[in-house]
């Protein structure tokens, strides 16, 4: 009798899924994050016969969107697309009314987007090396802008001064574009953006890379080192991933990891990420939830070394 209540949700789990499912983001369409989730939706969609439909409910720095996830029935039809601004936020916030790794359980990994360490043409550094020592004879000459406090571009340059012990001034915009346009301009010195929005103005000469945050080389980038390559341990990258309210049955959340994984061994999806300049990342349940629990974890401790806060 005890375990009668729990057959109703161990059938429907069985035949999940029976219906459209929602996936929630946190940010506008037509971004990096955004044409992930579509296109990885997609394969989803055909693999489990129901449409997944991206529902873009952008604000607070994509607190909203999660908080919704958080609040959700726990049947699979509603899921949140996580990236690495939910493993920044759970520090970076005094006050939300959720907590994502107690919230949020772990689905799949989806992929790693590296970003890239740029400079005009006419900044006086061409090497990661020449750069610090720069900054060093220059303490607090060095504006390095971002699309917006505790984003994952202002974080990786606070751990880039971490681990250097330089100290660059943080310069926020309202979103990346924007950065990378005063950059362009001369107006800032150095931006980590994400590598789709830059990759063109490299190519054409307009900004000069320096390197690339992930823990290797790029594809995209092929001739443009790793910073681990001058300053050892570091990785700054920001991820995508799919969660789902806590306490969603195991046995649907291993048939959306199954998924998952499935749409990231097509050798298409694969080349199509990696053209976009990202590094496809399947793991297991119990490994996503170990990477976003070191993640966290990493993103605290800059956080707290560089005093950024939000309301």
């Amino acid at each position: 009798m005890a375990a009668a209540p729990a057959l109703p949700r161990f059938a429907a789990a069985l035949d999940y899924p029976t219906r459209p499912i929602k996936v929630i983001i946190g940010f506008t369409p037509g971004g990096p994050a955004d044409i992930v989730a579509r296109l990885i939706g997609q394969s989803l969609s055909a693999q489990l016969g129901q449409p997944f439909v991206i529902e873009n409910r952008p604000g607070a720095g994509t607190t909203i969107a999660t908080e919704s996830v958080a609040h959700a029935a726990p049947d699979g039809y509603t899921l949140l697309w996580t990236t690495s601004a939910d493993e920044i936020n759970k520090t970076l916030y005094a006050k939300l009314n959720y907590d994502f790794v107690r919230d949020i359980a772990p689905v799949a990994s989806v992929d790693l987007l590296p970003l890239v360490m740029e400079v005009s043409p006419a900044f006086p550094a061409n090497t990661v090396p020449e750069f610090i020592a720069y900054a060093k004879a220059n303490p607090g000459k060095i504006n390095f802008a971002s699309g917006g406090v505790g984003s994952s571009q202002h974080v990786a340059g606070e751990l880039f001064d971490f681990v250097t012990g330089i100290r660059m001034v943080h310069v926020p915009y309202r979103g990346s574009a924007l950065a990378v346009n005063d950059l362009l301009a001369g107006q800032v010195q150095v931006s980590f953006s994400p590598i789709p929005l830059s990759i063109g103005y490299i190519r054409a000469g307009k900004l000069r890379a320096l390197a690339v945050t992930s823990a290797t080389r790029s594809e995209a980038l092929p001739d443009v080192p790793a910073l681990s390559e001058f300053v050892p341990g570091y990785e700054a990258v920001a991820t995508d991933g799919l969660g789902a309210p806590a306490h969603t049955p195991p046995e649907i959340i291993a048939t959306l990891n199954k998924a998952v994984n499935g749409a990231l061994a097509d050798p298409k999806i694969r080349t199509w990420l990696e053209d976009l300049g990202g590094v496809p990342n399947p793991m297991s349940v119990a490994e996503f939830a170990n990477f976003i629990a070191a993640e966290t974890e990493k993103w605290a401790k800059v956080i707290k070394f560089a005093n950024i806060k939000m309301d």
